[in-house]
């Protein structure tokens, strides 16, 4: 697939599929929920769990035993390459690990909304701020329910033309010679698309919620 159809609406669906994945798992690997509290049992606290999730998906991100375990990926429901959706599928698990970890609520489309919007970065604050959201300040529950779904969705376009530029900046070529799909390593090349980046700023996205919901964006 070369970058040209590689469309937001391609990747919309891809995200779609990730997070559904990252929910309920791959044959072979843990979900969202299996490894956070992995993660968990083996850490004294939430952060440094969170840490620990974040160096693993740096050094070792996917093995050849792990994506053994993305076989699923020859079912997507788009044409897009399968390495690229292993990436995509990769990071969306770290994200909603971290938020869950955090005490956010994975069925909520909002929640959903900001895990994606996390993949595309450094952006993601220049997102939230070109339509009024402010992270790092705890508010009510009552001031989350002000984002409407018309912000939602002006997010969500944002954030797929975000990663339309930036996985065609990369090259989806250069991706398919670094990532085979069975057999081979993807840690290189999620670390080279901004693995690390992606996991600090997710910390900061969602912070500590005991509500359980985006406790901790402000409305402008």
């Amino acid at each position: 697939m070369s970058k040209n159809n590689l469309t937001v609406e391609t990747i919309n669906k891809t995200l779609e599929w990730g997070y559904e994945k990252a929910l309920h798992g791959l044959p072979g690997t843990d979900n969202i929920f299996e490894l956070a509290e992995s993660y968990l049992s083996k850490n004294s606290t939430v952060d440094e769990a969170i840490d620990s999730l974040i160096r693993w998906q740096n050094t070792k991100a996917a093995t050849s035993g792990f994506l053994t375990g993305l076989g699923g990926l020859i079912t997507l429901p788009v044409a897009i390459p399968a390495n690229l959706a292993s990436v995509i599928y990769v990071q969306i698990r770290m994200i909603g690990t971290i938020a869950y970890m955090r005490g956010y609520d994975l069925k909520n489309d909002k929640v959903k909304t900001f895990v994606f919007a996390c993949l595309v970065g450094q952006a993601t604050f220049d997102i939230f701020k070109s339509v009024g959201i402010k992270i790092g300040e705890k508010l009510t529950e009552q001031a989350i329910k002000k984002i409407s779904g018309e912000v939602i969705k002006r997010i969500n376009q944002a954030v797929g033309f975000r990663l339309v530029t930036k996985f065609g900046e990369k090259g989806i070529v250069n991706l398919g010679k670094t990532i085979p799909l069975i057999g081979g390593i993807i840690g290189a090349t999620v670390d080279g698309i901004g693995t690390n980046s992606i996991g600090e700023i997710s910390k900061k996205v969602f912070n500590e919620n005991p509500v359980g919901d985006l406790a901790a964006c402000q409305i402008n």
